[in-house]
């Protein structure tokens, strides 16, 4: 079940003709660990959902020309009337995603698919909703290299891990170790690629645990890793909220 639109409450929509990327913005999961009643994505942060920083800031790369909100069913209504408030002139396109990330994906992609056979779309960012303060810097990094070479993951340095010996307990380390790295969202792919991925994952029953695991099994496309931030938190505690909040509103903060 796919729903698509302009979001409710007038305005007029925002021309962007010009870019040839669209972004995949996921708004599952759930509150349970916020101790919230709602999904998570909808809480505020900073005066507005914490969905709605997402599509600001892909809404700020001119290359990017196509948005589409993935929603659970029960979250339609209110994904509408939160687009209606904070995304006013800018074109999203509502699809009710599956039980799983993986489903979610594939629903957003089957949507797209129409436009990228029709060669209007040459790159696909897919970006988790609960990770608000990505920035417009880091969709701009994600969506050029996926021009570029077919590919970009975000990453940052995965520090404070200890290699674990047999017993399965932390031990020193010792000799040289290799690099290990935390994998952000936004993820960038050509199009067409990134659909053959997925059409082959069907095939073979694959769901995978974010969009590189899939193109990583199912593709020959060249992904390569660009800086990623650490403060491109991944809202699930309480904590991150905190956190988040402060980073959105210190007068030395600016989303790039």
């Amino acid at each position: 079940m796919a729903r698509s639109g302009v979001p409710p409450g007038g305005g007029s929509r925002r021309p962007r003709h010009h870019g040839r990327a669209a972004v995949v913005v996921l708004g599952g999961g759930s509150g349970s660990r916020l101790g919230a009643e709602v999904n998570k994505v909808y809480l505020p942060l900073a005066g507005r959902p914490v969905l709605s920083w997402s599509l600001r800031s892909a809404a700020q790369v001119p290359d990017i020309s196509t948005f589409v909100l993935v929603v659970r069913p029960e979250d339609a209504t209110l994904a509408e009337e939160m687009l209606g408030r904070e995304a006013r002139g800018l074109e999203v396109r509502l699809v009710v995603g599956g039980a799983t990330r993986h489903e979610s994906e594939d629903a957003a992609l089957a949507h797209l698919a129409p436009f990228v056979e029709a060669g209007e779309l040459d790159v696909v960012a897919v970006h988790d909703g609960a990770r608000p303060l990505a920035g417009p810097a880091l969709f701009r990094s994600v969506v050029s290299t996926a021009q570029a070479v077919g590919g970009a993951v975000p990453v940052v340095p995965a520090t404070g891990l200890l290699p674990v010996s047999p017993p399965r307990v932390p031990s020193a380390s010792r000799g040289p170790q290799r690099s290990l790295a935390h994998v952000q969202t936004p993820q960038a792919f050509r199009a067409k690629d990134l659909l053959t991925a997925y059409s082959a994952a069907l095939d073979a029953g694959f769901r995978g645990t974010d969009t590189a695991s899939t193109v990583e099994r199912f593709s020959d496309l060249v992904v390569k890793a660009v800086p990623g931030s650490r403060a491109n938190l991944k809202v699930t505690y309480p904590h991150d909220m905190i956190l988040a909040e402060r980073l959105l509103t210190a007068d030395r903060h600016r989303m790039p």
